[in-house]
C-alpha cells in the first residue's frame, strides 16, 4: 500500500460514488432476500468506526444496522458465548455492520483476563463452526480486520485525548492496549491460524491511512457480492389539491426560539 496520504478530492470523489454503488447493493439486498454481515474487528484506534459510518451513510437505517453491543449483562454471562450475537443477524432483505463481534472473546478478553482459558479454548473451537452455520445458512459474512502500526495508534490516541468532540472515543482500557501491544498482537495471530476458513476468511485492511483504508474496504466488499442493479418503479409526485375550505386552528405548541439571526 502506498505510504502518501490519499489527497480529499479524490478521496471524496471515489467514496461518494462506492456509497452510491453501496445504495444499489441495498437495493438488491432488499429485492432478493439476502442477508448480508460484515464484521470490523482490528486494533482501537484502527479506523473501524469512521468506516462503519462511511458505509451506512446513505443506506436506509431499516435495512442496514450498526450493532455495538455493550459489555454483557450478568444474565448474557450465564448464557452461550454466541447467544447475544444470533440475536442481532439479519432477516431477509438487511445488512449488518458488526462494530466489534463475538472476537471480543478471542481479543480483549484474552488479553485482558475477562474469560478463562477454558473459555477462550472453546471459543476457538466454536467460532468456525458457528461461522459455518451462518455461511450454510445462506448469510453473506465478510470479516475485515483493520490494522495498524503502534506508532500510528499511538498518534490518534493522543489527537483524541486533546479534542473535546472525540474524548469519548478513549477509555482507560484504550491506553492499556499501547502496554499490551505484543500480548494483542500474540492474540491476533492465534485468533487468525483458527478462524481464518474458507467458509469465511479473514480480510486484512491496512490503516494507517484512514481514508485509502475506507475506499479499499467498501470496493473490496462490493467485489465479494454479486448484486446487480435493480430497476425500480418510476415514482411521481401528485398534483396537490385544490383548498377546500379548512382554516388552521390557532397554534398550541411552543415554538423554538429562533436563533439564527445573528449567523446570516
Amino acid at each position: 500500500m502506498s505510504s502518501d496520504r490519499l489527497r480529499r478530492k479524490p478521496y471524496e470523489k471515489r467514496l461518494l460514488e462506492l456509497q452510491a454503488e453501496l445504495v444499489k447493493l441495498q437495493e438488491w439486498v432488499k429485492a432478493e432476500g439476502a442477508r448480508v454481515v460484515v464484521v470490523f474487528e482490528g486494533r482501537d484506534a484502527a479506523g473501524k468506526g469512521g468506516t462503519i459510518k462511511r458505509v451506512a451513510e446513505y443506506l436506509n437505517p431499516r435495512m442496514a444496522r450498526i450493532a455495538a453491543l455493550p459489555a454483557p449483562t450478568e444474565r448474557e454471562r450465564t448464557q452461550w458465548y454466541f447467544q447475544r450475537y444470533v440475536e442481532h443477524m439479519p432477516a431477509a432483505g438487511q445488512i449488518v455492520l458488526f462494530d466489534r463481534s463475538w472476537y471480543n472473546r478471542a481479543g480483549v478478553e484474552r488479553v485482558m483476563g475477562f474469560c478463562t482459558q477454558e473459555e477462550y479454548t472453546r471459543f476457538l473451537h466454536q467460532c468456525p463452526i458457528f461461522e459455518r452455520l451462518l455461511v450454510e445458512d445462506g448469510i453473506l459474512l465478510r470479516k475485515y480486520w483493520f490494522s495498524v502500526s503502534d506508532g500510528e495508534q499511538e498518534r490518534r490516541f493522543r489527537a483524541r485525548l486533546g479534542d473535546p468532540m472525540r474524548r469519548w472515543k478513549l477509555s482507560e482500557m484504550d491506553l492499556e492496549s499501547i502496554t499490551r501491544w505484543e500480548e494483542y498482537s500474540r492474540a491476533k495471530d492465534e485468533m487468525m491460524i483458527h478462524t481464518h476458513i474458507p467458509e469465511a476468511p479473514w480480510y486484512e485492511v491496512e490503516s494507517e491511512d484512514k481514508r485509502r483504508a475506507r475506499i479499499n474496504m467498501i470496493s473490496h466488499l462490493l467485489s465479494t457480492i454479486p448484486y446487480e442493479e435493480v430497476r425500480r418503479a418510476p415514482l411521481e409526485i401528485p398534483d396537490r389539491p385544490d383548498p377546500s375550505g379548512y382554516r388552521r386552528l390557532p397554534r398550541v405548541e411552543t415554538p423554538v426560539p429562533d436563533v439564527t439571526a445573528d449567523l446570516a
